[in-house]
């Protein structure tokens, strides 16, 4: 047994902040005190927290890390080592990969390449399309996170538009189903109109008209009528506009919501104006829409109709991205900076640290059922942050993690660093240097 003593911490949890210390035996935690030290304990390595802030470690219900078939943009290896630098021990990854995750010989495949090359722990989604269902129903709810459909623009086959299988999907299958939801026709309609206007050469500031906000209301409606018949477990990706928040309900505890929803980091920090000076480097799906939806969505979330913060983290290669607005890909890697980002909106006095813990630790966890992480309580996994709150940085090439190497936030500055990392008890991460000895681990599920 090896164990670890963290003391003098200021301790973040369940919407309270305290001093305290706490130990960690072997891959959980151990004992939780409240005070500045434990005295007369003795343990294999000490850390004094110094007074930093002890958080859960973060969980990002969407990244794309870009493996298998995409590697040139991003792997496992890179990516997670990024993940863990900025507090996020855990990860759920999308299936649009090459080949597409949309069978259970892929899933298991890309958990195979998770188990030997990720420090984070893991899973994975399988994709829906409309003819796959029987794989769908294969799945073992205990060992998978969701199920991902693509109700809108996607690539290969993975548009699911068929409503009888909609309706299959949603009255059938018994777990999570995670939805991007942007109405196709309408983005058809628009994306139309804007070549008549500027040919091939659409300035990238009409995005969010392309990809407006009745593309994404009409959508996620649908998805939430259906959800509500059927009684589905839904998860509403990457909310972007005002209006969809009229479709979700606050008030009810989040362990029994049927339908959740998330906002992602880039649609808190932008919005229409800053496309004149990032440009294609701030080109996601959905868009990043006006300065009035960003400020809805932050209330949303403090107000909890919005649950869970994710990055949608989805590395391109710069080169991509200097395309034309139609060659150039839509995404862009948040993963090592989305806690760091966050904090400045408890620094700014926007958002209480207690908010951000819960909507990035507790909030996913709850959400998706997973079994004992997500919380700094005595038996849960070991998945832990430390954060110094005044070591102010800077993003910029040489600090930037990603194989993709580069970030749409360089050039911001940061007052919160992470310095140590813990992932099942295993410092991975310490003030620079990892340790990559031992791997994360696969999520796992209560039913």
């Amino acid at each position: 047994m090896s164990t670890t003593l963290i003391t003098n911490a200021r301790i973040v949890n369940e919407g309270k902040q305290f001093s305290g210390s706490l130990l960690i035996r072997d891959d959980r935690i151990d004992r939780i005190w409240p005070g500045e030290s434990a005295p007369g304990l003795v343990s294999d390595r000490v850390i004094d927290a110094k007074g930093n802030y002890l958080l859960p470690g973060v969980i990002d219900d969407q990244v794309h890390f870009r493996e298998p078939g995409l590697t040139h943009k991003g792997d496992i290896y890179h990516e997670s080592r990024a993940a863990v630098a900025g507090g996020v021990t855990s990860y759920m990854d999308m299936p649009n990969t090459r080949p597409q995750t949309t069978t259970q010989s892929l899933l298991e495949e890309k958990f195979s390449l998770a188990a030997t090359n990720s420090l984070a722990n893991y899973s994975f989604y399988m994709g829906a399309t409309n003819d796959n269902l029987e794989e769908l129903f294969k799945i073992n709810p205990a060992e998978v996170c969701g199920v991902k459909i693509f109700m809108g623009s996607s690539t290969g086959n993975m548009l699911v538009n068929n409503p009888h299988t909609l309706k299959e999907i949603f009255s059938r299958l018994k777990m999570l189903i995670a939805v991007h939801c942007e109405d196709e026709p309408t983005i058809v309609a628009n994306t139309r109109k804007a070549r008549e206007k500027f040919g091939e050469d659409v300035p990238v500031y009409w995005h969010p008209v392309i990809r407006n906000s009745a593309a994404c209301f009409k959508s996620s409606q649908m998805a939430v009528e259906l959800a509500e018949q059927c009684g589905t477990r839904l998860h509403i990706l990457h909310l972007s506009t005002a209006a969809e928040i009229s479709l979700l309900k606050s008030g009810i505890p989040l362990s029994e919501k049927r339908i959740t929803a998330e906002v992602c980091v880039q649609h808190l920090l932008f919005d229409e104006r800053d496309y004149h000076t990032r440009g294609n480097l701030i080109k996601w799906n959905p868009a990043i829409k006006s300065s009035d939806d960003k400020d809805a969505l932050l209330k949303a979330l403090i107000d909890d109709k919005i649950d869970i913060i994710a990055t949608d983290h989805a590395p391109h290669t710069l080169e991509e991205k200097q395309n034309t607005y139609f060659k150039a890909p839509s995404g862009g890697p948040l993963v090592q900076h989305s806690l760091a980002a966050m904090l400045e909106f408890y620094k700014q006095g926007a958002m209480s640290i207690e908010k951000i813990v819960d909507k990035m630790c507790h909030a996913p966890a709850t959400a998706f059922r997973i079994n004992s992480r997500g919380f700094i309580r005595e038996g849960y996994f070991a998945d832990l942050v430390l954060v110094d709150p005044d070591s102010r940085w800077t993003v910029s090439a040489d600090n930037i993690l990603y194989k993709c190497k580069w970030s749409p936030l360089t050039g911001l500055s940061f007052s919160h660093l992470v310095t140590h990392t813990f992932v099942n008890g295993h410092l991975a991460y310490d003030l620079g240097k990892f340790d990559n000895g031992t791997n994360g681990r696969r999520l796992d599920f209560k039913l």
